[in-house]
């Protein structure tokens, strides 16, 4: 087979010259690179993204991998979404990144490419660009953090730094506690050690066949995670003699898997934005109905934090992804192909879990009921999306007044005012936070309760946004509400007092509020300024689809049903 990278190296022509000659500057001879696959390896590390850091090191294990297998790898660097750090949202740069990868792939000579991504969204970022650059190309996770103690007691980041700070607040943590628990719940680097948003994509990410089975779940600090890069990069040579790329991989059957496995794990809210954004970019369309139907036809088996309480170390322990599929297989397309090349069906047909308690068979769930839930009705007409298996089973089915914010500034401001917030039969409801209106759909959906009600053992309300949350969050909040409300949907006419109710087994949000007063609303509507006039947040709010389009760009897209073609580059004089 003719390399992709051979026309930027076979001799003959002044530009390849060149380009050989830029080689010999870094000391390598025609004997090292030619006739093998050129790997280029995408490090999404920075000193900012405590996640991804491990992969200042597995990098080169991934190079060792790829020499090994008789390639030659380059690594190089792209922008890094570190969530703990980016304002207002690392949804924000996602499509960055994803552009970023995509144009380094299209305008270097590789052949294939090694992806190192952990946190949440690194990994959803550069399987869009694989999607869209469609050359061979295989993921590998940094690993999770190892958990901390407290009070005797293992703590974990971050269901446990949630649950923790409510107590905080409510005066049942002293200062000098809390700082403890600031020191001492993450105690190495890597991804959240709970079914989180990293967690989740790296886990869809085994099953859609972009990371090689069984090292989905390996801890950031076991030397497993050292073979797992080794492998990584044994396998991409493979890969690309085998002309196995992500189009082989990615399919329809591979998304449907990938959606009951999200159901099984009870994984992130936010994977059915990433599901879709990457689905998008192959031209493959995974609808609402296509969620809710898998959601619901797919039990809960992983007693996992936030919707159980396990941590990954113990998950790992138990079998991790592989006997998650493993338990899944009879609901599974079998017939999908792995990293491996194989049927998912041959290579997980004897992962069964080492403990049964934490990945549960089929016909002993740790909950028959969705984990997710796709909701629609007047106050969403293009969707919602609640976590069930981390909501209150009170709330399940409520009706209450809303408490209005009009945006984020104003949450903070006034939350905790006297009156603002009479009881916790109230269902609030934050406005202008969506990808257009934050921009960038910042994970501000799990409001705060108010301090008044927390000191009075409350712990959970019904809170409702077109704004994401953390995937290690928990509580009765509706997410992902759209058409948002800063474009104009149904929430921006949302006024204190209204009556909104929540009825999940029936999957509807509705807004108790009459056409006729909700068409003069709409009418008296204006939309909320933007202090975003240049640079990428522009871009940004100008192209930007809605959350269930997947908040990729719309010319990122496919305009047809296809794949959209990947243009390769003219090799010549640059």
């Amino acid at each position: 087979m003719k390399l992709r990278s051979q026309k930027w190296f076979e001799p003959g022509t002044e530009p390849t010259a060149q380009h050989r000659a830029a080689l010999a500057a870094m000391g390598f001879a025609p004997a090292a690179f030619e006739g093998k696959p050129i790997i280029g390896i995408a490090n999404s590390w920075n000193d900012l993204n405590n996640c991804n850091l491990p992969h200042k090191h597995l990098v080169e294990s991934v190079k060792r991998g790829v020499i090994l297998a008789g390639g030659f790898p380059f690594e190089f660097h792209s922008i890094s979404t570190a969530a703990d750090f980016m304002m207002p949202s690392d949804l924000l740069y996602r499509n960055l990144m994803a552009m970023d990868v995509e144009e380094m792939i299209r305008a270097y000579p590789v052949d294939g490419v090694v992806l190192l991504c952990e946190c949440d969204k690194t990994c959803p970022a550069q399987l869009m660009a694989a999607a869209s650059a469609d050359i061979p190309a295989l993921q590998l996770a940094a690993g999770h953090r190892a958990s901390g103690w407290f009070r005797g007691q293992q703590i974990t980041y971050a269901t446990d730094w949630w649950r923790l700070w409510d107590d905080f607040q409510a005066g049942r943590l002293t200062a000098d506690e809390w700082a403890h628990v600031e020191q001492h719940i993450s105690c190495s680097l890597g991804g959240c050690a709970v079914m989180g948003t990293a967690t989740t994509m790296k886990s869809l990410s085994e099953v859609l066949g972009m990371m090689l089975p069984g090292t989905a779940a390996i801890p950031a600090t076991h030397a497993a995670r050292v073979g797992a890069a080794e492998a990584t990069g044994r396998r991409i040579v493979e890969m690309v003699r085998e002309d196995l790329r992500p189009s082989k991989l990615m399919t329809e059957s591979a998304f449907d898997n990938a959606m009951t496995l999200l159901a099984a794990m009870g994984g992130s809210t936010n994977a059915v934005i990433h599901l879709t954004a990457i689905a998008g970019r192959l031209g493959i369309r995974l609808s609402l109905d296509a969620f809710a139907a898998s959601f619901n036809a797919t039990p809960l088996i992983v007693d996992l934090q936030p919707s159980g309480r396990a941590n990954m170390d113990a998950f790992y322990q138990a079998g991790g992804v592989g006997s998650v599929i493993y338990e899944l297989l009879p609901i599974l397309h079998g017939s999908a192909l792995t990293a491996t090349g194989r049927p998912l069906g041959d290579v997980y047909k004897d992962a069964a879990p080492v403990d049964a308690k934490i990945i549960r068979p089929l016909t002993a769930p740790l909950d028959d009921g969705p984990s997710l839930t796709m909701l629609r009705g007047n106050l969403a007409p293009d969707g919602a999306i609640i976590k069930g298996s981390a909501c209150s089973p009170g709330l399940k089915s409520h009706c209450g007044k809303a408490v209005v914010f009009h945006d984020y500034a104003d949450l903070l401001a006034r939350i905790d005012a006297p009156g603002v917030v009479p009881d916790e039969t109230c269902v609030l409801v934050l406005q202008n936070s969506g990808p257009v209106g934050a921009p960038g759909m910042p994970e501000w959906g799990s409001l705060p309760i108010p301090k008044r009600l927390l000191k009075n053992g409350v712990r959970d309300m019904v809170r409702v946004s077109d704004a994401r949350m953390s995937g290690t969050g928990f509580g009765t909040v509706v997410l992902h509400v759209a058409p948002e409300s800063a474009v104009g949907g149904p929430l921006a006419h949302v006024q204190d007092g209204d009556l909104i109710a929540l009825d999940m087994a029936h999957g509807t949000l509705t807004l108790k509020v009459s056409e006729l007063e909700l068409e003069r609303r709409r009418k008296s509507w204006h939309a909320p300024p933007s202090i975003h006039t240049r640079g990428f947040p522009r871009l940004y709010r100008d192209h930007v689809l809605q959350a269930h389009e997947g908040c990729d760009f719309d010319f990122l897209r496919p305009e047809t049903g296809a794949r959209a073609p990947f243009i390769e580059p003219v090799v010549g004089k640059s």
